[in-house]
């Protein structure tokens, strides 16, 4: 009877108790590889039942019956698992896991952490986009492109596709390049907007002392790519000398710029010679299409057939430029009633036939909006008609319902949001250049480029606000920059709309800058005292704020600090005079090299400390110094020669000269009563003027209207 199978004898029992303590006596590091207890169970032994071997032999261990009578065999080193004793207390033995054990867990097996790689979203971006470019320059497919870059997303990373598309191709042949070329345009607003293209050239730009290491022919390629993104009207002219102003002067990104702006850009006929440099292989140049669409269109009009129109649009294949058709039939049917049926029937078609695309066709229209002011001088009617077929052109299911035409007041006020909403963003980006470059007359031109004389009040306060919540270098600058600019554009009226429009969001501002408070005090004083500001103009911005508010508080306080003992001097250097120049030392300098220049009489010498003053929107108070000097010693002669010198060296300007002679006639009645003849001197001085354009036109036509009224 095998009763006993399965339990331990009093042997066996007593070998473990052994085997246990000595384990505990002996680490495993100091005992031999195999425990005393594992050496006794190898043994035969003898058994209660018939005195058969436990277990039988020396495989006792590993082959026996489990409960339900079957032979398991037990794990190797121990362990063994459901119905096995397996090795016990040897724990220093190599441990392996059997797969084919009946009894196997997975659990058992031992594991590793693996360090995974996190993905950079950048990285994983630019591997994409390496493969979208590498198979454009196989197919030279401009759709399938675009369609993969509008599929792959991550619009914020387009200025890297851009440095890649270029770099990849610099170092390719010609073809490869002007394929780039063409994929920009094709691109541009559709799929990338145009500040991922700008943001992309100057990455390359930054980069192009690396390229200059591999191509040695870098920097004039690079120029080229410039010159042509200026030529196919992806890039601003003045995207160039911001560039250049930008890059260090050693750089070869500077150089890039400067190779575009000369060597390109100023040929004559240069559009042409840019297109054709890489010998326009995939298409012809802009004119010639626009030549072949007006073709198109003047053939169409002449047949009506929609179909022949459309195969021929097809047969030009650039997709990428069919916002052109639209834009041009768009105007033949405004230039006629009669053709205006024949261009919705044709566009319809185009549309309905998938030749010409939903963003094409919107594209094509948004461009014909934003130059329908020009348009309305050859056809007056433009507007009402571009607003009529609009709304036909949405509801035959052609132009997408979300191209909003606007029209009557609402659509006026559109267009004006819109501008305001470039115009802020402009000046944004001319102000921060302004703090970094200190060029005032720069930034004079950049705001007379952008030609809405009517947002100076919110350029003011864009100025202000920016320079509150940076240091007193940008403070001083800001204050400098308002004298400037209200000699040269800004008008009294505006200066003070400005800082209406500043006080009225001050408790807004006071959010953000807690000390908004007193430093709008400090501007708002200090113009007064650059003479930006009469006194009593802080009464009229009193008057135009809310009683008791945040705002009026603030004018309280300038008017404390204009009338408080030395304020000139104090508020002058409020900023620590970083940058600006204080009146009175102005005045004085100035009155010191007029003198000096009426001992010496060295024009030469005169001219070269007006410009070593280094205030060119001061030199007005040079003019009118002169003037009176002239009026009070009977120096006519050699002031005349002075202003004739400076006015002919550029060094004083028309602008200038003309704010001079104003103040001088604003101060005649006054200075007549220390010198008698000053109005007919002066009035000598201005036909002297007059001869040699030194004044502008409307200071000549108000002094003429003065005299009618006089």
């Amino acid at each position: 009877m095998a009763s006993n199978e399965g339990f331990l004898t009093e042997e066996q029992r007593e070998m473990m108790k052994v085997a246990t303590e000595n384990a505990v006596n002996n680490p495993p590091a100091q005992r031999p590889h195999s425990s005393l207890l594992s050496e006794h169970m190898h043994k035969p032994s003898a058994t209660a039942a018939g005195g058969k071997a436990y277990g039988g032999g020396s495989n006792a261990v590993k082959h026996r019956r489990s409960h339900a009578g079957k032979s398991v065999r037990a794990k190797k080193d121990g362990c063994g698992g459901k119905g096995t004793w397996g090795k016990l207390i040897d724990i220093d033995a190599d441990y392996h896991i059997d797969r084919n054990d009946p009894n196997y867990d997975s659990g058992e097996e031992p594991f590793e952490l693996v360090g995974a790689t996190v993905s950079d979203p950048l990285d994983d971006y630019k591997k994409a986009v390496a493969s979208i470019i590498d198979e454009y320059f196989s197919t030279g497919d401009v759709d399938v492109a675009a369609a993969d870059l509008i599929e792959l997303g991550s619009s914020e990373y387009h200025p890297y596709f851009i440095k890649r598309l270029v770099s990849v191709s610099m170092d390719r042949h010609d073809k490869e390049k002007e394929m780039a070329s063409v994929l920009l345009s094709s691109l541009y607003t559709d799929v990338i907007n145009p500040n991922h293209i700008r943001d992309g050239f100057v990455l390359l730009l930054e980069s192009a002392d690396d390229f200059v290491v591999d191509i040695p022919d870098a920097v004039n390629v690079l120029a080229l790519f410039l010159a042509r993104a200026v030529v196919d009207d992806i890039l601003p002219p003045a995207f160039l000398p911001r560039a250049s102003k930008a890059l260090p002067v050693s750089s070869k990104g500077y150089q890039v710029v400067q190779t575009a702006e000369k060597s390109y850009l100023s040929a004559a006929h240069h559009a042409e010679l840019v297109e054709r440099r890489w010998g326009g292989m995939t298409r012809t140049s802009v004119e010639e299409v626009k030549k072949k669409i007006a073709d198109i269109l003047k053939e169409y009009m002449e047949t009506g057939d929609a179909y022949e129109a459309c195969r021929c649009i097809r047969e030009l294949g650039v997709s990428f430029f069919h916002h052109e058709v639209v834009k041009r039939a768009l105007i033949s049917g405004m230039e006629s009633d009669a053709a205006e049926p024949l261009v919705l029937n044709l566009l319809k078609e185009a549309a309905s036939e998938n030749l010409i695309s939903s963003s094409q066709m919107v594209k094509g229209f948004s461009r014909l909006r934003e130059s329908l002011d020009d348009l309305a001088l050859d056809i007056p009617s433009a507007k009402t008609k571009f607003d009529l077929i609009v709304p036909k052109a949405i509801s035959g299911g052609w132009l997408d319902a979300s191209f909003s035409a606007p029209s009557g007041e609402s659509g006026r006020q559109e267009m004006e949001d819109e501008k305001l909403k470039r115009f802020k963003e402009e000046v944004v980006t001319i102000i921060h250049e302004y703090f970094n470059s200190d060029d005032i007359p720069e930034l004079i031109r950049s705001l007379e480029d952008l030609g809405a004389p009517e947002y100076n009040p919110i350029f003011l306060k864009k100025l202000v606000t920016l320079a509150l919540d940076r240091k007193n270098r940008e403070k001083e600058m800001a204050s400098v920059l308002l004298s400037s600019l209200h000699i040269e554009m800004f008008t009294t009226e505006d200066v003070a709309d400005g800082f209406v429009m500043l006080l009225e969001s001050a408790e807004d501002t006071a959010l953000d800058i807690l000390d908004a408070s007193n430093e709008l005090a400090l501007f708002l004083a200090r113009a007064v005292i650059d003479d930006v500001l009469a006194p009593y103009s802080l009464e009229e911005i009193s008057s135009r704020l809310v009683p008791n508010s945040s705002g009026t508080e603030t004018v309280k306080m300038a008017r404390s600090l204009i009338f408080a003992r030395h304020a000139g001097e104090r508020l002058l250097r409020c900023w620590g005079g970083g940058t600006g120049w204080a009146v009175e030392d102005a005045k004085d300098k100035i009155l010191n090299l007029l003198e000096e220049y009426e001992s010496s009489g060295l024009v030469s010498e005169a001219c070269k400390c007006i410009h070593e003053l280094g205030m060119p929107f001061f030199n007005h108070e040079v003019v009118k110094k002169a003037l009176v000097m002239a009026m009070e010693k009977k120096k006519d002669k050699i002031v005349v020669e002075l202003l004739q010198e400076s006015f002919g060296e550029g060094l004083i300007t028309i602008n200038q000269m003309t704010k001079g002679f104003t103040r001088v006639k604003d101060g005649l009645e006054d200075l007549a009563l220390d010198i008698p003849n000053a109005k007919e001197k002066f009035s000598e001085y201005v036909e002297h003027a007059k001869k040699n354009g030194w004044v502008s036109s409307s200071f000549v036509t108000s002094l003429t209207e003065d005299a009618k009224l006089g």
